[in-house]
């Protein structure tokens, strides 16, 4: 998935691209207006990552520019915690999302996520890896066209490693995607590795084949390998 950061603060800008590159995406950075409006106009995006005060311009009004274009790239708009009138103007002029600063970058990679999810679903409300297929708007699961009856939190999670599939997830991308505010609460990631467990099991008895694999020191990831 391809990535676009707009951000002035030279430190937050580098930290996004090798978090998010980490996460197997293809990261583009620019740090004013001029650059940003060119990127926008020439490619297309997954999820534009963009701060609200730029250099030589808005990013509000950058946002209009893009929206111009019939552009749908997914926005994550980012802003200090005094914004909170462009946050709203934001979402109103078609942002997919907001981020007040400072943020931590596990959440920034849970809400690409999810704009990309919904991105997606747009068009399509079917989702398929080789055996399995998702529907999204009954939100039921079947491997060889045989239901599967899985939680509330199995289904999310399942839905979450299909659609980053082949790309290693950490534990806490994870753990925010799955208890979203509420990770805070949780003091280990026992929760999450029961949930893989019986995931993983009930996907197997249902003749799925085994695409949960565990990275040593960092994570998960969905794969045929």
């Amino acid at each position: 998935m391809k990535i676009l950061i707009v951000e002035d603060e030279p430190s937050l800008n580098k930290s996004m691209v090798e978090y998010l590159s980490s996460q197997k995406y293809l990261c583009e950075a620019v740090n004013n207006y001029r650059e940003a409006l060119d990127k926008i106009e020439e490619h297309q995006y997954d999820c534009i990552v963009l701060d609200i005060m730029l250099p030589g311009g808005n990013g509000l009004t950058l946002l209009q520019e893009l929206r111009k274009l019939n552009k749908l790239d997914g926005v994550i708009i980012i802003s200090a915690r005094n914004e909170l009138d462009d946050k709203i103007t934001g979402l109103r002029l078609g942002a997919d999302d907001y981020l007040t600063k400072p943020f931590h970058l596990a959440e920034l990679n849970v809400r690409i996520a999810a704009i990309v999810r919904r991105k997606n679903a747009l068009g399509n409300n079917i989702v398929h890896f080789e055996e399995i297929t998702i529907d999204m708007q009954s939100k039921n699961v079947m491997v060889n066209d045989v239901p599967v009856a899985l939680t509330k939190t199995e289904y999310e999670f399942l839905l979450y490693l299909i659609i980053n599939k082949n790309r290693v997830l950490s534990k806490s991308a994870i753990a925010e995607y799955l208890w979203g505010d509420d990770m805070d609460m949780v003091d280990n990631y026992d929760f999450m590795y029961a949930h893989i467990k019986n995931l993983r099991k009930k996907l197997l008895q249902a003749g799925s084949g085994d695409y949960i694999h565990s990275i040593y020191g960092m994570g998960y990831k969905f794969s045929l390998k």
